[in-house]
């Protein structure tokens, strides 16, 4: 939060809408966080629980939801941070925070999908983590973590939402701040239907190699 405030706001002077700039941030980095700490862990669930697998049968893809779940510990630590910085910078939430639970569904959908689809790939592939490490890392540079959206001519949104997480950060923004920031349907609209996609590819993927992992673990 602090790096992104003195790189965006005091250097690269990107507009926040009088928003308290940490605010700004930490609404972003909220899905953002929980995005890349449950891909992180279900992406490699499936070969770090091997033993697991052979000892006793029960639905693998349990393994990938449990370490999905298990991130929203982190998100509940890093939702109280949120607050009491809304509380220092005397910030009073727009009521359309009551959607948030919505947004928070959408980008654990999406999660889910990718990190099904990224551990089939990580037990086919093994040097395959390497590879979701710097997805993650690309993520944070690819979405609006330390601006806002609407610095994005609006003639490119369409364009960029279709990263999954920008329609996501811009609808927990939305959701948070309230007025002062845009949310761009048609964008929002893509995010869903591509994260739905991939929920349903990811599956299908995975049930198609599902019984060749034993060989492969």
């Amino acid at each position: 939060m602090v790096v992104f405030t003195i790189i965006f706001e005091n250097i690269a002077k990107f507009p926040s809408s009088g928003i308290p700039y940490p605010i700004l941030v930490l609404t972003a980095l909220l899905p953002w966080k929980f995005f890349s700490s449950a891909l992180t862990e279900s992406s490699n669930s499936l070969v770090s629980n091997a033993n697991k697998k052979t000892k006793i049968y029960f639905p693998r893809i349990i393994l990938l939801a449990s370490s999905t779940i298990v991130a929203l510990g982190d998100f509940v630590i890093s939702f109280v941070i949120l607050c009491i910085i809304m509380v220092w910078y005397k910030f009073i939430p727009s009521w359309r925070i009551v959607s948030m639970p919505l947004f928070l569904l959408i980008v654990l959908v999406f999660t889910f999908g990718a990190g099904i689809t990224f551990a089939t790939l990580n037990v086919k592939y093994r040097d395959f983590r390497y590879i979701v490490a710097f997805i993650v890392q690309l993520s944070l540079c690819a979405s609006p973590v330390g601006f806002s959206s609407d610095v994005v001519p609006i003639k490119w949104r369409f364009i960029y939402s279709i990263n999954p997480l920008v329609g996501v950060i811009d609808g927990f923004r939305w959701s948070i701040i309230g007025q002062d920031i845009s949310f761009y349907i048609p964008g929002f609209l893509l995010s869903l239907g591509l994260t739905f996609a991939l929920l349903i590819t990811g599956i299908i993927y995975f049930r198609r190699s599902e019984r060749v992992f034993a060989d492969k673990i």
